[in-house]
């Protein structure tokens, strides 16, 4: 595109008048050095020069909208960590939004490069000096500071794998130190430290399994085949502090006349069972406990019942915390899963009346890439959007985390989200051998790994849990930090040593682990213990909540 100027017609001058008009524009000049506007006279036509000048500010003025507008997603890009809370925010506005199912972290990586290597080096410090305090813990197995996958340490095995059942004797020492009873420090982090393997079992297990008879077949390695028990003996070890000795008679006392709820999917009901074994050691006449299973709403509340204390131990099945189409029971194997995400009332009217309330949901994600959230659950309950994984995850949790806090009261309930149980199907990502199939004929923890695990743990939903609970300011919600610890553990899934179907697996069924092998859910006694220990930890040393009033005589009625 050509642009034209009209300039005004020549007329012959004198030289007095070509000086004239030399002086004319040397002072023009100079005044638009000083930043003034060269004067014109009425009516004049525009030299050249201005012409030029006014081409070459408009040039410049394009040129800055043009650099802004590329600035834009550069912006944008720097924040990518951010995506899933906008994805959120568009999906509630939009519902026929369909997400990528992953999201691109590095930016947010590499922001985080500085911080994470400051972290890495406290946990070194943190670590050593937890050594130096416990040279008598010869067998453990270091686990990482941090629950962040991407930027967990790596786990220093210092541990002397323990003796073989066929050995006849230990070839390791066990720890000698003795737990604390008294409440953990504040500033203590649980969640941080060492399994140690305890070849006396001294202090692990907590129960027998033959001693408990509220375990299910789905849980009893030992009676289903299981030839050694070295994954009952890993005691967890804090690097700067003491877990409190557990006792079973000092929990039933602060659940005198309260209700203790799991509420969520088959780990938390895993957990449960162990909580029951727990605090039934401490109960020995037969006649002051009972267990119920598939009362209340559709069947969905297992409750046991410590009549002395006239406490309750209670599993709710709610697998997504909120409603869905596999919330029966016992008839929820539902390949096509949907969710409503913003319907929870028909669960949470059953959890008010109780006094510890733990929450998980983490399995039942893993499935898809993408989630199946009903646009309206009334109106059209066939029509569906397909939504990422993790955005789903987070908009499930600020419904539930809405409902904790305009309905439970933080002076009488004590509120705790566990985080997410690791599978272990992948021996690759520990160094398995290449006859390793899943986490089968796996009797130790992970040893000797020198880099972060990798094995399969969707972190961003971690990720998106602790946002959304340090998002709540009216009700405190305590996160049982239990998944980088748990990662270690691929020796302690039941594995072929379990049920399928509500039937005990054949010998022809464990000799085929590829098909049947169970590496979600863990055996018992075993590492849901250690889970409960850290709830323990909170409850009784936290002081108690205000003095409740006694029970229903049925919990299945409230």
């Amino acid at each position: 595109m050509s642009c034209e100027t009209h300039r005004p017609p020549s007329h012959s001058s004198s030289p007095n008048s070509t000086t004239q008009r030399s002086s004319a524009r040397s002072a023009r000049t100079v005044l638009f050095t000083r930043g003034e506007a060269p004067a014109r006279r009425p009516g004049a036509p525009l030299s050249l020069a201005g012409v030029l000048v006014s081409i070459f500010l408009v040039a410049i003025f394009l040129y800055n909208e043009d650099s802004a507008v590329v600035k834009a997603p550069i912006a944008a890009d720097a924040g990518a960590g951010d995506f899933p809370l906008a994805g959120a925010s568009r999906a509630r506005s939009a519902p026929d939004l369909h997400l990528l199912h992953e999201v691109n972290s590095r930016p947010q990586q590499q922001q985080q490069e500085g911080s994470d290597e400051e972290e890495r080096r406290r946990h070194v410090e943190q670590v050593e000096s937890g050594r130096k305090a416990s040279d008598s813990d010869s067998n453990r197995v270091d686990a990482p500071a941090r629950a962040d996958k991407r930027a967990a340490p790596a786990m220093t095995a210092t541990t002397t794998p323990p003796p073989s059942p066929s050995s006849g004797g230990n070839t390791t020492s066990s720890s000698s130190r003795a737990a604390v009873a008294a409440p953990e420090p504040p500033a203590c982090n649980l969640y941080q430290g060492w399994w140690t393997y305890d070849a006396e079992a001294s202090q692990v297990p907590l129960y027998r399994e033959p001693e408990c008879e509220f375990l299910t077949e789905q849980v009893t390695c030992m009676r289903n085949g299981r030839r050694d028990d070295s994954y009952q003996r890993w005691r967890w070890q804090p690097s700067s502090c003491d877990l409190p000795r557990f006792d079973a008679r000092a929990l039933l006392e602060r659940l005198r006349n309260k209700r203790l709820m799991f509420v969520g999917d088959s780990l938390n009901r895993n957990q449960w069972e162990s909580m029951v074994c727990l605090v039934s050691s401490a109960i020995p006449s037969r006649a002051q406990k009972s267990l119920v299973k598939f009362v209340g709403p559709n069947g969905s509340l297992n409750v046991f019942r410590a009549a002395e204390y006239n406490a309750t131990v209670e599993f709710y099945w709610a697998p997504f915390l909120v409603s869905s189409n596999s919330d029966d029971p016992q008839a929820h194997s539902v390949a096509d899963r949907v969710i409503a995400w913003r319907s929870i009332a028909k669960h949470a009217r059953h959890w008010r009346a109780a006094h510890f309330l733990v929450f998980n949901t983490y399995i039942w994600w893993l499935n898809n890439f993408e989630m199946k959230v009903l646009k309206n659950p009334r109106a059209m309950p066939e029509k569906y959007t397909l939504v990422d994984r993790p955005v789903a995850y987070k908009e499930v949790l600020k419904t539930w985390a809405k409902w904790v806090d305009r309905h439970v009261d933080p002076g009488r309930t004590k509120v705790f989200f566990m985080g997410m149980s690791p599978n272990h199907g992948v021996p690759d990502a520990w160094g398995g051998g290449p006859g390793a199939i899943k986490c089968a004929m796996e009797t130790q923890p992970i040893l000797n790994h020198t880099g972060p695990l990798y094995i399969g743990t969707d972190w961003r939903l971690h990720g998106a849990a602790e946002a959304v609970l340090r998002s709540m300011r009216r009700v405190p919600v305590h996160l049982v930090d239990i998944t980088a610890l748990s990662e270690f553990r691929k020796d302690a899934h039941t594995s072929v040593h379990t049920l399928r179907q509500g039937k005990l697996l054949t010998p022809e069924q464990q000799a085929d682990p590829r098909t049947y092998a169970d590496c979600i859910h863990w055996c018992l006694p075993g590492l849901p213990d250690t889970w409960n220990h850290f709830l323990y930890a909170q409850i009784v040393a936290a002081p108690p909540p205000a003095q409740a009033q006694p029970l229903l005589q049925s919990s299945s009625s409230s």
